[in-house]
């Protein structure tokens, strides 16, 4: 889109000029020889200042949303370059999983084509995809320029993160109950809407609270408002209105998760990176450091609903401890019982099945997955045992299908390997 925009204004510019050459060649003055003078002057003047409007917006990305949405264009892999971000150290204690000779995975044909995996996941844009059975490493895979040490974002799989800090709050106290209104944490949004108190944080973590979200592609759109936005304290506090009761209704919506960040940011005291270096990424294990984006230096607010960045190893490790109940080894990093209400198909307190807190559902074969735009995916099948995760620059395939078709593939060579 920048690339298009910069172009164009250096077409218009030239077309102008060409113009403007051609009408000053011309001896004979005439109506044609004016027309085409004033035309190709202000042709030049709106050229010219579609290039100044470009390179303003390449020097004010962190301070604008407009330049933001003007020079990015929408979300796209590597973000994390782009945004300005918060460092998460990794654990003294890093949990390494040990590999599995002669694991079946390799053997999988994932689309009946002949292929191998391994080309497979080369041929669909995969950066990195990993399998975990138990505590064994099946599977480790580095594609497309990628490798084990490279940093991944999340995308979207960034507000299973979040849930999981929601929980450790209740553990840590900080959080009463998820019934608690917003209004607890947030007080000030009683003064917008004195509906806000009816909006509890299950309502916030099922997707469920009644907020608006209109989609669009303009760069005032909410998801222009939310994914570019560079004080996002102040946006969640002034722009999404109350559409309809909480708890009635469905709506996939990144001004809940912001809110919730904002809720741990106050009931902890702390900025989300630093409660999720101690209470999460330290104590899961990560490996090497992570990082969470920004919405902009000066404000320094964690994109609670994306960009969690990492390898693609201490990533998938999220995953793990749901599949331990929230063990690491002898640590509770999350209360079990958090656990099970954040990824159980329940319509008693939220009115979607397929979704819970933060999570998404696979009710065909009973797991859960985190998703995120692009490819980015951490698969957790209980039954079967396993954890997959998937990095990468695209989401063409049906990667929910492909790895829920690989474990049902694995499991019972996994309960059996001599079958």
């Amino acid at each position: 889109m920048a690339v298009l925009i910069l172009g164009l204004g250096v077409a218009v510019c030239g077309l102008a000029i060409g113009a403007l050459w051609w009408a000053r060649r011309r001896r004979k003055r005439s109506g044609l020889r004016r027309v085409v003078t004033i035309l190709g002057t202000s042709v030049l003047v709106v050229g010219l200042t579609t290039i100044g409007t470009y390179l303003w917006a390449l020097t004010a990305t962190d301070t604008s949303q407009f330049a933001r949405s003007l020079v990015w264009g929408g979300s796209a892999f590597g973000d994390q370059d782009r945004f300005p971000s918060r460092t998460i150290e990794a654990s003294e204690d890093p949990v390494i999983f040990e590999p599995v000779a002669d694991s079946p995975v390799a053997a999988y044909e994932a689309d009946g084509s002949g292929r191998s995996l391994d080309q497979f996941l080369e041929d669909g844009d995969t950066t990195a995809f990993i399998v975990l059975h138990g505590d064994r490493l099946l599977y480790e895979g580095y594609f497309n320029g990628s490798s084990h040490n490279s940093t991944q974002t999340s995308f979207s799989v960034a507000k299973s993160f979040t849930a999981t800090l929601l929980g450790i709050a209740l553990d840590d106290g900080h959080i009463t109950s998820l019934e608690d209104p917003v209004t607890t944490y947030v007080p000030e949004l009683t003064d917008r809407d004195e509906r806000f108190t009816e909006i509890t944080l299950r309502h916030l973590l099922t997707m469920s609270s009644g907020l608006s979200f209109e989609d669009g592609a303009s760069p005032w759109a909410d998801p222009a408002n939310t994914y570019h936005g560079t004080d996002l304290r102040s946006a969640v506090l002034s722009e999404p209105t109350i559409e309809q009761p909480p708890g009635t209704r469905f709506h996939y919506n990144d001004w809940n998760v912001i809110l919730l960040g904002l809720v741990l940011e106050r009931a902890t005291g702390m900025s989300v990176s630093d409660y999720m270096q101690q209470r999460l990424w330290q104590p899961m294990g990560a490996e090497a450091d992570g990082s969470w984006s920004l919405d902009s230096d000066r404000h320094g607010f964690e994109k609670t609903f994306v960009g969690v960045n990492g390898r693609a190893i201490d990533l998938a490790k999220l995953g793990w401890i749901y599949l331990n109940e929230g063990y690491n080894g002898e640590h509770q990093v999350v209360s079990s019982a958090y656990i099970a209400e954040a990824t159980s198909v329940d319509t008693t307190t939220d009115p979607a099945s397929h979704y819970q807190y933060l999570w998404w559902i696979d009710e065909d074969r009973d797991s859960y997955y985190a998703n995120g735009d692009h490819g980015q995916f951490i698969y957790v099948d209980p039954g079967a045992d396993l954890v997959i995760a998937h990095n990468g620059r695209s989401g063409d395939i049906d990667w929910i299908g492909f790895m829920g078709e690989l474990a049902d593939w694995l499991e019972p060579q996994l309960v059996n390997p001599e079958t």
